[in-house]
């Protein structure tokens, strides 16, 4: 039989992960049947490739804090977003509003895993979270507030979730700094 301190370290242990759950779906509980998240890494640096060589496969980007292989690139400090192709920006940057304090925006590399035109928030009351890009469970692109901090997600301008919706794909890399 457990001794008492070893139960209540049980105990906390388990709720501990229970709440890392919680902060994780706190944007979106909703969401399509088996979707998975993908490990994070964070952005290598590297010295840029030169002439005669390959491209170098974590080399920066020019003009973003994200490396070549990024087709979304997010500055949670700078509150900016791009789309890259090739490592070459083609959209933005556009303003974003990140996760609030206790609700960060993830911070490392992803994958889009799926996208819905209009997702609805289980997690508050069915809100309406249009052009949603999920790259990390229950975080995603979505048109929402710019002016108020998210609960993880990235909050976008209409024109801007748009943009991202119609031009990130699943399986895009998604990479979030801080």
């Amino acid at each position: 039989m457990l001794g008492e301190p070893m139960r209540v370290r049980r105990v906390l242990a388990a709720l501990s992960t229970l709440a890392a759950l919680a902060v994780l779906t706190a944007c979106s509980a909703g969401g399509s049947p088996g979707v998975r998240m993908v490990a994070d890494t964070p952005p290598v640096t590297t010295a840029p490739s030169t002439a005669d060589s390959k491209p170098v496969k974590h080399a920066m980007a020019p003009g973003v804090p994200c490396t070549i292989t990024a087709k979304a690139c997010v500055s949670v400090s700078g509150k900016q977003a791009w789309l890259l192709d090739e490592g070459k920006i083609v959209y933005g940057p556009v303003k974003i509003m990140p996760g609030k304090k206790g609700s960060p925006t993830p911070l490392g590399t992803w994958q889009v895993l799926y996208k819905e035109k209009m997702h609805l928030s289980h997690e508050f009351d069915n809100a309406e979270m249009p052009n949603s890009v999920f790259f990390y469970n229950g975080v995603a692109f979505h048109q929402g507030s710019l002016s108020k901090y998210s609960a993880g997600c990235v909050h976008l301008s209409p024109a801007a979730s748009l943009k991202f919706f119609t031009t990130l794909q699943k399986g895009d890399e998604v990479q979030v700094v801080s």
